[in-house]
């Protein structure tokens, strides 16, 4: 079992900052993949970013590439979501998964453990 638990969202303005962690317990954390997702109202929920192995490789959403950086601790066993220059189409709720296969993937299914999401909101 692996137990994720997402802080660092909330009420920003656009053009702003945040940045989310991730904490995982339960499991050897660098011996699979990160990934963070998110869903909007009314919208279905969509892939944002993911790690590899301690960090061997990231993967990027094209909506968030160049704004947004996965990076993970593995001494803390967590992983962040360093957010920049925020727009209010960023606004959603923001999940992070582990994956216990180890290879990046970009599909919910793929994914084999989650959080319970952290709400950012952008305001305009």
């Amino acid at each position: 079992q692996v137990q994720l638990v997402e802080s660092g969202g909330g009420l920003v303005q656009a053009g702003g900052s945040l940045r989310l962690a991730c904490a995982a317990s339960g499991r050897t954390f660098n011996t699979y993949v990160m990934g963070w997702f998110r869903q909007a109202p009314g919208k279905e929920r969509e892939f944002v970013a993911a790690i590899g192995r301690i960090g061997t490789s990231t993967l990027y959403a094209d909506s968030v590439k160049g704004r947004f950086t996965i990076s993970g601790d593995n001494a803390k066993n967590t992983v962040y979501l360093q957010m920049n220059n925020l727009k209010p189409e960023d606004t959603a709720l923001y999940y992070c998964a582990a994956r216990l296969i180890l290879e990046i993937a970009t599909t919910q299914r793929d994914y084999d453990y989650w959080g319970q999401g952290t709400q950012v909101t952008v305001s305009s």
